[in-house]
């Protein structure tokens, strides 16, 4: 039996590297006759730069003295670096995601993107010949403006003072300036795994500013800052990014990646699984094996598990997932051609001691489920 392992991250817990090298092991014991191979995945979300790294032969480069998402948070992140192609893999979760930001503290209206611009800065620094910016993961509703003013754009109030960082600052814009130096002119790709607008009932703030921390009134509030943004847009920049594809993403930074750095929006697990070769793989393998932190509705839209079903299909492999919980009910599955899913939890258990004990429950959990790996 040949076993294909593309796990993504169990977000604050596992990385995707860690996740697969636990249930190949896992998986070695239970079917010591199989072949097993790992390949991790990433969708642009946490541990993207790592897939990328991994992938390519490249390397992480550390940043010290970054801003972090909350004002006046200083951190040290990493972007990746493809020394063969000179690409830098700049994921915006180490500088600006909401695992930086302590559960008490989240606040979309005051946090901001200007940690990942820094790190743009230096990877351009660097010698980039080419960026790729992964837009998962992220603890800001700015629209990519913190970012951008670490680029050297500016963003003014009617009385022309430079707004402060966040996203409530924006309903104040009233005029953007665009840096004196010439624009960004390296290929720019934007990797996302959703298809939001930027504003709206869909868009960033109503659906993505809950889970960092705005209430209704506040997800109202961003929204208007946002739209905004998008005037301002079309009256600086002539361009109309609000309903784009994947413009929400990142609490609007998927329409500012294309505002500010001319960027061109892609799948993220699309893009991933092409520099891996998993779809090659999975012509080969009998059973794939994916899956990260929660199985879920969203999980089939655009994430991991999505793209890996996708490839599954083509190659005629079958997939079974492993994740910390399991939303859907077994028809859903099903339906959606999952042939197998554990949850590595139990029911009950609450998260904070799932992400304790992820490892082991990881072991236990890929242990229960190789005995039900079967040839078709």
């Amino acid at each position: 039996m040949n076993v294909v392992i593309a796990l993504d991250s169990f977000k604050g817990s596992l990385s995707a590297a860690a996740a697969c090298r636990i249930v190949a092991a896992a998986f070695s014991q239970a079917l010591p006759t199989a072949v097993v191979r790992c390949v991790p995945m990433a969708d642009g979300g946490e541990g993207t730069a790592a897939a990328m790294v991994g992938a390519c032969g490249g390397e992480l480069v550390e940043v010290h003295g970054l801003s972090g998402p909350l004002p006046g948070q200083r951190l040290s992140a990493c972007y990746g670096w493809l020394p063969a192609t000179r690409t830098a893999v700049v994921e915006m979760a180490q500088a600006s995601g909401l695992t930086r930001v302590p559960p008490a503290a989240r606040d979309p209206r005051r946090t901001t993107t200007r940690g990942t611009g820094e790190l743009i800065a230096a990877a351009r620094a660097r010698g980039a010949a080419r960026l790729v910016l992964t837009l998962g993961g992220s603890a800001t509703n700015d629209g990519g403006c913190g970012a951008a003013a670490a680029l050297g754009w500016r963003f003014l109030d009617a009385a022309g003072r430079d707004l402060p960082d966040g996203g409530a600052a924006l309903a104040r814009l009233d005029r953007i300036v665009p840096p004196a130096e010439p624009r960004w002119h390296i290929p720019v790709e934007a990797l996302c795994d959703v298809t939001n607008p930027l504003c709206g009932e869909h868009g960033a703030a109503a659906v993505y500013g809950p889970q960092k921390g705005a209430t209704p009134d506040q997800v109202r509030e961003l929204d208007a800052a946002l739209g905004v943004l998008a005037e301002r847009w079309r009256e600086t920049l002539g361009l109309d990014v609000a309903n784009q594809p994947g413009a929400g993403a990142a609490g609007g930074f998927g329409a500012g990646a294309v505002a500010f750095l001319g960027a061109r929006l892609v799948s993220g697990i699309d893009t991933i699984a092409e520099l891996t070769g998993l779809t090659d793989r999975l012509r080969e393998a009998d059973w794939v094996v994916t899956g990260e932190g929660r199985f879920d509705e969203s999980s089939l839209l655009g994430k991991v598990v999505s793209g890996v079903l996708r490839r599954a299909a083509l190659g005629g492999a079958r997939v079974a997932v492993l994740a910390g919980s399991v939303a859907l009910g077994r028809a859903e599955w099903l339906a959606a051609g999952v042939h197998e899913a554990e949850a590595c939890a139990p029911s009950g258990m609450s998260s904070a001691d799932a992400m304790h004990q992820a490892e082991e429950l990881l072991r236990l959990a890929a242990l229960r489920l190789a005995p039900r790996l079967r040839f078709p």
